[in-house]
């Protein structure tokens, strides 16, 4: 099983120089898998990417939302699809199975439910409870202000790191990044992960 995220940038025709986001984006990617095998950017602001342990889906989707809530005014809807692939193409978006058939079909809903973040697997309770958790779990990350996502998408990056390597990396000091992350919720945040990783295990294809 996998877990396929597909998505599109909000408000990225407000960002006049594309390359902000999109060059962070890409090196993001990069480092999951090669391009167009296992993810694909296109009609500018759309992609898809694969993530081959299902339990790491969740963590993915919070970097990606931290790097681009980072961005002044941007924003990112993602459908996560928990399934498996029954045919590997050389192109991820030529390739087919249930984890693109569940991303791609809760990715035309979320528009309309007014979410950002949500997903589909094989099992409706399963996915009635998380998809529950997140819609609370967006209640912060919508809100995140670009310093609090920058934030936090350098304590994904270093999930390691005390306060105040982090301080350091960011140039600023121990109690701003205390602050930045308490407002972030991102101690609930990573409870939710840990949970996911506990849950997902038992989901059957």
């Amino acid at each position: 099983m996998v877990g396929i995220i597909t998505g599109d940038i909000v408000a990225s025709r407000r960002q006049k120089n594309p390359e902000l986001w999109l060059n962070p984006l890409k090196t993001l990617f990069e480092g999951i898998g090669p391009e167009l095998e296992c993810w694909e950017i296109f009609r500018g602001d759309s992609f898809q990417l694969e993530i081959s342990d299902t339990a790491d889906v969740l963590w993915v989707a919070y970097k990606i939302k931290a790097l681009l809530k980072s961005i002044g005014g941007l924003d990112v809807r993602m459908a996560i699809g928990l399934g498996d692939i029954s045919y590997a193409a050389k192109r991820l978006s030529e390739s087919n199975g249930t984890a693109f058939i569940h991303s791609g079909e809760k990715f035309e809903t979320l528009k309309q439910d007014k979410i950002k973040l949500a997903l589909k697997s094989n099992d409706a309770d399963f996915d009635k409870t998380f998809n529950l958790l997140l819609k609370f779990a967006s209640l912060s990350m919508d809100n995140w202000t670009v310093t609090s996502a920058h934030t936090v998408f350098t304590l994904l990056e270093f999930p390691d790191a005390t306060q105040t390597e982090l301080g350091q990396q960011l140039q600023i000091k121990q109690h701003t990044v205390s602050e930045r992350l308490q407002r972030s919720r991102i101690a609930e945040l990573m409870e939710l992960n840990t949970l996911y990783r506990e849950k997902v295990k038992s989901l059957s294809r």
